[in-house]
């Protein structure tokens, strides 16, 4: 019989493809990862060596983390699960990378005024210490709020991800300074050490092996060997880009080669792309925001399309699996809930009541009590029910597949049906039951979640900032990115990628990492404005800031975009729906919300921004400036 096909279905099948899927997660996730990671950040920086050192941070904080994590799993604090695995990779390479950026970005505008490089590091720590770790705690509660949901994968996700946040934040301003400072010939022996101990670390609380890490290491070691190389050879045919010399490269200074910091007096002039937007933003603010705000609330009005009702088992999967093959051989030829009944328990004296109300509930196929033989043996239809305490179990067979929103309908009905059945005290239970159960939580916990998370991001903006007003307004904007990128998921999903919907906890952890990561950029930028306010006035500090932090807080949105579309590469809709919503609320924050709408908004305030600050006072305001170069 060449043509026998035998599909494994039902709980124990879709349990065992996704152990299958989450089994690959680790190598699969952690690789595609720091490729994406390692090729945009030489796109970046266009140095041979720049690049390096933040991945090797970022790679210490992952492990970092993982050990945390492995930590508290042992000893049943968090309850690990893929998911939360997939989500820790992603946001400490993305976030610690976010971190890193803005670092070097400030240390490399240092070494302009410092001749000595670790004065130059101080004055870069002194200036982003406070950005960052705000942002890093607005990440941080924004997560651990999902302590509050009543299901534990939300629970579990929220800690191991507050755990990897502040594992990047500790490494990235700590070790990361220690690699940017150190002598440029010790480069090679951390390149390979780094990876190597990396995987010893990740090989005790993961199936990954110590092999490939030293070989990466290796591989390393080699491209800044090689980049030794290139200088010799750089030495003959261009000596006039020097010798590499202390005179010319000092120590602190290297990484950044060929476009090494003078160690002169800076040039402050403000030139480039970003002193054009934020000219643009200077000239027409009201305009700028208007017209912003209304493409970004076109967007924000298809958020009500999105359909985030729960998704089916054979929907849940973008490939198909041998469980979904088997789920939709079974829908095609027996009745849908066949291979997953739901279960009523009732008391001994009302069985036969209660049976007969569950037969005669629309969608059940079938209804018969327990009694403890198989279904196969003919002794089953003739044998009585089985009673354990006085309570009764009765198999329901419903119409539609088990995981679907019709049979989560049959199964309302029947809790309300049996309920209603004197002296039954009946509970219905099963798989549906139990999806029905976390459908509901779900929306509960949004309702709940969603609310704290705006307030404790709102106070931390608040003692940040010293204002109120300021923090109303990031608040408005990040809101309104999320709504839009809502309405763009909803399109995407629809349209292009042609998912039925999305799970019920979609929105949450949209909102979670969309509004905790997404006020970031803004956090960056604001601190900047603040800190150029103060010495220029408010309308010229905004200009200043928004085109000092332009470049680096694009890169640093980029990055983690880029990062979240990794989850992409697991064949679950739910991590692919979750990457792509980051992602795009992540560039939309970017290029969007802090580029144009929150500069142009400011702008147009001017200092009542800073309100009740001594910034907002009316004395403090500035004349306008014609343009960002403006001292």
């Amino acid at each position: 019989m060449t043509d026998l096909r035998i599909n494994v279905t039902g709980p124990a099948g879709i349990l065992a493809d996704l152990i299958k899927v989450f089994g690959a997660i680790d190598s699969t996730l952690l690789g595609a990862t720091a490729v994406v990671v390692a090729i945009i950040l030489i796109l970046v920086y266009r140095s041979p060596f720049l690049w390096l050192i933040p991945l090797l941070a970022a790679g210490m904080a992952l492990s970092a983390a993982s050990a945390a994590v492995y930590v508290l799993a042992k000893n049943d604090i968090v309850v690990l699960n893929g998911q939360s695995q997939g989500i820790l990779t992603v946001l400490v390479f993305g976030a610690g990378t976010d971190y890193a950026l803005l670092l070097v970005a400030r240390y490399r505008e240092e070494l302009h005024h410092y001749l000595s490089h670790t004065r130059a590091m101080r004055a870069a720590l002194r200036g982003v210490v406070e950005p960052i770790v705000a942002s890093a705690a607005t990440v941080v509660i924004g997560l651990m709020c999902l302590l509050l949901s009543e299901l534990n994968s939300n629970r579990s996700t929220g800690p191991v991800g507050a755990t990897g946040i502040i594992a990047a934040l500790v490494v990235m301003l700590t070790f990361l300074p220690a690699l940017l400072i150190i002598p440029s010939v010790v480069l090679p022996i951390l390149a390979f050490l780094v990876p190597t101990i990396i995987g010893l670390i990740l090989s005790f609380f993961t199936d990954l092996e110590v092999g490939p890490f030293a070989a990466a290491g290796g591989l390393l070691a080699g491209i800044t060997i090689l980049g030794w190389i290139l200088f010799g050879i750089l030495r003959v045919v261009r000596p006039e880009w020097g010798p590499f010399s202390r005179r010319r490269f000092p120590a602190g200074r290297w990484a950044f080669w060929p476009k090494v910091p003078k160690d002169a007096a800076a040039d402050e002039r403000l030139s480039g792309a970003w002193s054009k937007v934020a000219s643009g933003v200077g000239r027409r603010p009201r305009l700028t925001w208007v017209v912003t705000g209304i493409v970004m609330l076109v967007f924000a009005g298809f958020a009500t399309t999105l359909k985030a009702e729960g998704i089916t088992t054979t929907q849940a999967f973008v490939n198909e699996t041998d469980s979904v093959v088997g789920q939709e051989q079974l829908a095609n030829h027996f009745a849908g809930g066949l291979g997953t009944p739901a279960i009523v328990m009732t008391n001994e004296s009302a069985l036969a009541d209660v049976l007969s109300t569950v037969a005669a509930t629309p969608g059940v196929a079938a209804a018969f009590p327990f009694t403890g033989l198989p279904p196969q043996d003919p002794a089953a239809a003739t044998a009585p029910p089985k009673i354990v305490e006085g309570r009764a179990q009765i198999l329901v067979t419903l119409a539609d597949a088990a995981d679907s929103p019709e049979a989560e309908q049959v199964v309302n009905e029947l809790r309300t049906n049996v309920q209603a059945v004197e002296g039954a005290d009946a509970l219905v239970g099963g798989q549906t039951a139990a999806s029905l159960d976390i459908d509901n939580a779900s929306i509960r916990d949004r309702n709940l979640i969603i609310p704290v998370v705006l307030i404790v991001i709102f106070i931390v903006l608040m003692l940040l900032l010293r204002s109120i007003l300021a923090p109303v307004l990031l608040i408005t904007t990040v809101l309104l990115s999320f709504f839009a990128t809502l309405g763009v998921c909803a399109i995407f999903f629809d349209h292009v990628f042609g998912f039925a919907g999305a799970d019920t906890s979609f929105p949450l952890f949209a909102f979670v990492f969309l509004v905790a990561l997404g006020v970031d950029y803004n956090i960056f930028l604001m601190t900047r404005v603040r800190e150029e306010s103060i010495k220029l006035g408010t309308r010229p500090g905004i200009l200043k800031g928004l085109t000092v932090t332009g470049g680096v807080i694009t890169s640093a949105g980029i990055v983690l975009a880029a990062t979240f579309l990794v989850l992409g590469v697991l064949p679950l809709v739910f991590l692919r729906e979750l990457g792509f919503a980051v992602a795009v609320g992540v560039l939309l924050d970017t290029f969007v919300i802090r580029s144009t709408l929150v500069p142009a908004l400011a702008y147009d305030i001017g200092a009542r921004i800073w309100w009740p600050s001594k910034l907002g006072r009316p004395a403090e305001q500035q004349a306008e400036p014609e343009s960002a170069n403006a001292p």
